[in-house]
Order: C-alpha cells, then structure tokens, then sequence
C-alpha cells in the first residue's frame, strides 16, 4: 500500500537564522532529523520502543544537502520525507524542506540500522512493513 510522504510543518524562529534572519545551513539538518522522527512516530515507530523492544536504532550514515534558496526568520515551511529504498540494514530516505510549494533544500540521507552494541542489525519485516509505506509512486526529479 502506498500512500504520500510525510509532511512535517514548522516555523523559523530567530533563533534558526544569522544576524541576517535567514536560516543557518546547519539547522536544516535539525529540521530534517526533526521530521524523520516525526514520520516514524506517525507509522507506529517510536524510536524508544524500537530500542527497548526490539534492541534497534536508526543511525544517520550519510547526508547530503543541496541548497536551493534561503528560508527566513518567520517563514512556514513543511518538511517531507520519503523512503526511497531499504536494504537489510540500511533505508535511504529523500526529504526536502520547502516554502509554499518552493524548494528551498533537498536532502538525501541513508539510515544505518544498529543493535544497542552499535553494530549492524537487519531491519525486522513488521518496521520494514510499515517503511515500505513511506514512498510514492512516482519517482522524485
């Protein structure tokens, strides 16, 4: 079952941004983390009860972040996350961070998954189950 990538909405406040009230490029990946966490939460995934339940996390393993144009102090913006693939141990995730329906940063980040040792763990079918469900049909420009 597909269904639309999640939406996470917030606001810039002024403490996001330089002297100048545009956002520091470091906070767009507080952004992004915020709203992965937040998609997780929306499938039934608390990261809590992965770790304590299951003996799972999700590491960030790489990020990249390509930068479109500046958000500002005060600005709306939402924030989607997709999942673009999964692996045993590792989901590739593609979120962008928009105002309005523009594009202001686009991040592609990869998810290790671990073992409370640190290692790697094979992602459980029931939490793979519910990833699968964070995508869409069509296929991101």
């Amino acid at each position: 079952m597909l269904r639309k990538p999640a939406n996470y909405h917030l606001r810039v406040y002024y403490e996001d941004t330089d002297a100048g009230g545009i956002v520091y490029y470091a906070n767009y990946l507080k952004f992004a983390e915020r709203a992965r966490t937040e998609a997780l939460l929306d499938l039934g995934l608390s990261q809590t009860d992965l770790r304590e339940r299951l003996g799972l996390g999700f590491v960030v393993r790489t990020v990249t972040v390509d930068y479109w144009a500046p958000a500002k102090f005060e600005d709306q913006l939402t924030v989607t996350t997709e999942v673009l693939n999964l692996w045993g141990a590792r989901v590739a995730m593609a979120q962008d961070i928009m105002r309005d329906g523009e594009i202001l940063a686009r991040c592609a980040v990869s998810l290790a998954v671990v073992g409370t040792n640190g290692k790697p763990k094979r992602l459980p079918l029931e939490i793979r189950n519910k990833l699968e469900t964070l995508n869409r049909a069509d296929s991101r420009p």
